[in-house]
């Protein structure tokens, strides 16, 4: 390998993981904000399951107000009817108790509700714990995960440019001007493969076959005539020992 080429190779290396690292570092906080959005969907999940609960423990409250309150009544008439000395007066506390009687009945049916729909909230209420618990697990691993990560990319970030730093002096300036014009244009990539079939792989165009061959020996610089990516070729290894060579 030509060592001008080989300097080149190395440096689009160096170049692509210092993009990568920076990439993955500017999207940290977002992912990490994706993260704790995961778990304040699974915490207010969980909070409108308890606030369900609680509505319904409020409602039933009210209405076992109303059963005493009711109760209270009832106890009232029939203490006035067991009093009364008319026919008339002992009637009308008797059609009083029947409606506070009708009135109690309905409440009563209204507290079993209340009661039957508390038990299939609890339901959900544990139901959304189990949930929560598991997605909470699940969210502090992931944000463990990418600080680990994080640590990792900026260890590289800095491996990378320190490398690249050592690295460019030993370029000369004319091919460091070359990549980074190349780069600007060409979304940071400026050295690649020339493929076996004899294409760029990257922009894909055909080459010449004359370019190709002076590719192959990777002995010089030489430019993909369609995109100007700096080109080079990477032989296919040697057939494993007893293999058939068609």
């Amino acid at each position: 390998m030509f060592p001008d080429l080989q300097r080149l190779i190395d440096l689009q290396r160096l170049e692509t993981t210092i993009a990568d690292a920076k990439a993955t570092i500017a999207a940290h906080p977002q992912r990490l904000a994706d993260a704790e959005a995961q778990l304040a969907a699974a915490t207010q999940g969980l909070d409108a399951a308890k606030s369900r609960l609680k509505d319904n423990q409020d409602a039933r409250r009210a209405l076992e107000k109303d059963v005493a309150l009711y109760q209270g009544r009832l106890a009232k008439f029939r203490d006035q009817q067991s009093a009364v000395k008319t026919n008339k007066e002992y009637q009308a506390l008797g059609h009083e108790i029947e409606t506070a009687q009708r009135d109690l009945g309905g409440v009563e049916e209204k507290v079993i509700e209340r009661m039957v729909e508390a038990d299939v909230i609890a339901a959900d209420v544990k139901q959304a714990e189990t949930v929560f618990a598991a997605r909470r697990k699940e969210i502090e691993a992931e944000k463990k995960r990418l600080g680990d990560e994080l640590t990792a990319v900026e260890a590289s970030l800095k491996a990378a440019t320190d490398a690249r730093t050592a690295l460019l002096p030993q370029m000369e300036p004319r091919l460091v001007a070359t990549f980074e014009q190349v780069a600007r244009v060409r979304k940071g990539i400026a050295v690649t493969m020339a493929t076996r079939d004899g294409l760029c792989s990257v922009c894909h165009v055909r080459l010449r076959p004359q370019v190709f061959q002076q590719i192959r020996h990777n002995d010089s610089i030489v430019q993909c005539d369609s995109c100007q990516r700096i080109l080079y070729y990477i032989p296919p290894p040697p057939p494993a020992e007893g293999a058939v060579v068609r």
